[in-house]
């Protein structure tokens, strides 16, 4: 069984070791920088839990509304964390995030990390990690891509043409949410269970359960392609000629400020034809790696809006977060009395994400299979219910991901002797 959970100090030794295996700028192989990251987001898992965010009595359907759009719900069903009341409108960003970063000078940062559980043993160390950023930028402090725009030029003379892609340093200060930081250790990807999936997953269940956290807008910002002497072809062909140093290096200062690329950065519009081909062939792609990350999150609703990372060239994907159907359908309810889990296969009605955050801030998230009952309540098998360190009547968040009701196939009508049914002549006239 694997085991999602918040990041804690003593994962910082695996991270620091997880975050060499990439180069990504909100997970840099720094030990202080994780350090840093890892206290403060166990601070912000805390102050989901103060928040209320998964409230303990279930919302009663809208007026004229229904919970049966839930695949998973019983006739008392808990509703959609949505039918509560809107919290701010259009591009806004969460009422939360923003306050704290105007009171603390950071966003609220929440680090997830997998574990493998043995029953009775507890977890094995971290294998994997991701985390969601609530507010990436706010006013004086943008977040910044390359926006490209093709340009189109011709000779009447000639008779013939070229076009160009043009690339323009972009500002961002409307505060987006940003998800990011995901790796897993190479012996488990392609494992059976999909782990990959989950730790991209887990992320927008927990958006769904503390939406005031969140802005409108949601970011992927999708790394570019390595190549194989662990080189970035964009940082070395492209923005090193504007910033001296090495990608590193340039990492490390974006903890801190961003100034420098601001400063130094042209804000003149750049022609791509003129730099290296193995820098041009980095623009707006991913590398084999992060292939399956790309098309899952596209899957999800996510869209390239032509605006690239300014070091590495990868695509940055967005969608609303109100579109993401993980958040969307994600819900709040109460755990039932734990079943066997020989038991609890016969009886599921959807496999998918269920979570529990304690007082403390302990948020622990698993996917398995669950069913809900007359009364609205999760249930799940007793060694799930062991690993979440819950109990029955304790608030949950759940997600339903498969939903066995929709997936079950149609029984084939059979005649007397148990033969299919041949079809009438009219049937398969009005079949043709």
């Amino acid at each position: 069984m694997f085991l999602i959970r918040q990041a804690k100090a003593e994962d910082v030794p695996t991270l620091v070791k997880l975050a060499k295996m990439v180069h990504f700028i909100n997970l840099p192989a720094d030990r202080q920088i994780i350090e840093q990251k890892v206290s403060w987001s166990q601070q912000c898992f805390l102050m989901a839990a103060e928040s209320r965010a998964m409230p303990t009595e279930a919302k009663k359907p809208r007026k004229g509304g229904s919970s049966k759009s839930d695949p998973a719900a019983g006739a008392n069903g808990s509703v959609k964390l949505g039918d509560a009341p809107a919290r701010h409108h259009g591009d806004v960003p969460g009422p939360i995030a923003s306050g704290l970063k105007s009171i603390t000078g950071r966003s609220p940062l929440f680090m997830f990390v997998m574990e493998e559980h043995a029953s009775g043993k507890g977890g094995t160390g971290a294998v994997g990690t991701s985390q969601v950023i609530a507010q990436i930028s706010s006013p004086g402090q943008p977040n910044l891509s390359l926006e490209l725009r093709k340009v189109e030029k011709f000779s009447q003379v000639l008779q013939s043409g070229v076009s160009h892609v043009m690339a323009k340093l972009h500002l961002d200060e409307e505060g987006p949410t940003e998800i990011g930081g995901l790796i897993l250790q190479p012996s488990y990807r392609g494992h059976r269970a999909k782990l990959g999936r989950f730790l991209s997953l887990v992320r927008f269940h927990f958006m769904g359960l503390n939406r005031e956290f969140f802005s409108r807008r949601v970011l992927a910002e999708m790394m570019g392609p390595v190549n194989a002497d662990g080189q970035t072809p964009f940082w070395d062909g492209f923005t090193r000629a504007f910033i001296n140093m090495s990608y590193e290096d340039a990492d490390r200062f974006c903890q801190e400020s961003k100034e420098f690329i601001l400063s130094l950065f042209p804000r003149e519009e750049i022609y791509l034809t003129l730099i290296p081909p193995e820098a041009r062939a980095c623009v707006a792609q991913v590398g084999p790696e992060t292939v399956p990350a790309r098309r899952m999150l596209e899957k999800l609703g996510f869209k390239y809006h032509n605006r690239i990372d300014p070091f590495d060239g990868g695509p940055h994907l967005e969608c609303d977060i109100d579109q993401i159907s993980i958040v969307r359908d994600t819900r709040v309810s109460r755990l039932g009395d734990a079943i066997s889990d020989e038991k609890l296969a016969t009886t599921a009605s959807a496999r998918g994400i269920v979570s529990v955050i304690d007082d403390d801030g302990e948020f622990r998230a698993v996917e398995t299979l669950f069913t809900i009952d007359k009364n609205g309540r999760v249930i799940i098998g007793a060694a799930v219910l062991s690993a979440l360190g819950s109990k029955a009547n304790a608030d949950c968040g759940y997600t339903v991901l498969d939903d066995f009701k929709k997936t079950a196939p149609t029984a084939k009508k059979t005649s007397k002797n148990g033969k299919p049914a041949k079809k009438s002549p009219a049937k398969r006239a009005a079949r043709a």
